[in-house]
């Protein structure tokens, strides 16, 4: 009867059967491409193939493809192949050891009982893959591509991310609406309580009229990885078909299907002109709502501006907990003014933005407010626009 207990040396050593792909590559390489994929993996799924990688070797090239059937995602690396072939592995679990390895060559081949062999230094450890037959094919990138500004996408993704909406039963707000023109794209998100809308002016290349698609919550969260990845001054391209929508930046590739149904008609929402405007400092306003927010209620986050002739007022209370208040000068010379906001809605903004002061600008405590960026880029405009709340 097999011993269930300890581990001998005999147990490790691979099976003497045939061997599908071999090969082997530098640690570091291998841990950066891994950790790449595992956004995309799916961790609760239940179909098991999924939890896999899929590995192909060929030529001086190993590529890894994950997917969750609405996402997925090719990545690649230079190796030394010694037998090409393919494979697939549990991801996560493959990360975790290959994080822990020596910085050593790693060396890993799969057998054809769909066990993989990993080698590096003294370690060797045996992990058991699955047939890559059952692994989903992802669809072809189409020949027509265009050319988008990596440092423009990811600032637009920042701006908008925070603001999709994440129930599940608003489908069509569980993403971003892109819109490609020749001269320039734009990004809008919303969950029904405020819109973030970023327009920059950039030739998108290759585009002869307007495109555009709902990018899942999920893909933004991965595309922006990626365009992190890249030096400010790099492109990526776009491509599209009739459900899928395609981002290549270098050797890294991210398929994504759109997003089905019909995008709210954001340019209702956005205020044609608002009566007051006042100039703030970001930081500072940005320190004072953190500890005011410390004393708003847990589920409204609710805070209120009150704005005065020279004074700007952040304040909060909880009745059986307490209540703070912060001042600081404000140019702002009409009528006493106050606002509620949900606290936490106005720190997103406040996060995604760049500069030293910001544009607030409202109507009145009823209507929707906008906070824009006070130095915006010439060529890059951004407006969030903030239901209040009544506090």
């Amino acid at each position: 009867m097999r011993r269930r207990w300890g581990i001998s040396a005999r147990s490790l050593k691979p099976d003497r059967k045939g061997i599908l792909m071999e090969f082997t590559v530098s640690k570091a390489d291998l841990q950066r491409e891994l950790a790449f994929t595992q956004g995309v993996i799916e961790r609760k799924t239940t179909i098991p193939i999924l939890a896999n990688l899929l590995i192909e070797a060929e030529g001086e090239t190993v590529r890894l493809t994950a997917t969750d059937l609405e996402l997925g995602i090719h990545c690649s690396f230079p190796a030394k192949v010694e037998n090409p072939g393919s494979g697939t592995i549990p991801a996560k679990r493959l990360l975790d050891y290959v994080r822990l390895l020596p910085d050593e060559p790693v060396r890993v081949k799969f057998l054809d009982n769909q066990w993989a062999s990993i080698t590096c230094g003294r370690s060797r450890t045996r992990i058991a893959g699955m047939s890559k037959e059952s692994f989903p094919e992802l669809p072809t990138v189409p020949e027509t591509s265009l050319q988008v500004s990596a440092s423009r996408l990811r600032a637009m993704i920042t701006q908008t991310l925070f603001a999709i909406s994440t129930e599940e039963t608003r489908f069509t707000l569980n993403g971003a609406l892109l819109v490609l023109l020749p001269d320039s794209m734009k990004m809008v998100a919303t969950d029904g309580h405020r819109l973030a809308h970023v327009l920059t002016e950039i030739p998108v290349e290759g585009l002869a009229a307007q495109q555009s698609a709902l990018l899942p919550r999920k893909a933004m969260g991965e595309l922006l990885k990626l365009t992190d990845s890249l030096p400010d001054e790099a492109t990526v391209s776009f491509a599209s078909d009739d459900n899928h929508l395609f981002f290549q930046a270098g050797e890294r590739l991210l398929i994504t299907r759109k997003l089905s149904g019909s995008f709210p008609d954001y340019e209702r929402v956005l205020p044609k002109e608002q009566k007051f405007e006042v100039v703030l400092p970001k930081d500072e306003i940005r320190a004072a709502l953190e500890r005011v927010a410390q004393f708003s209620d847990e589920r409204s986050r609710a805070i209120k501006l009150a704005l005065s002739d020279g004074v700007l007022k952040i304040y909060s209370s909880i009745t059986d907990t307490g209540d703070s208040e912060e001042s600081m000068p404000a140019d702002y010379h009409g009528e006493l003014v106050d606002i509620g906001f949900n606290a936490q809605y106005l720190l997103e903004f406040l996060r995604a933005v760049s500069g030293s002061e910001i544009r607030f600008c409202f109507r009145d405590s009823q209507s929707a407010a906008e906070f824009q960026p006070a130095n915006d880029d010439s060529t890059m405009h951004y407006r969030y626009v903030v239901m209040p709340m009544r506090v």
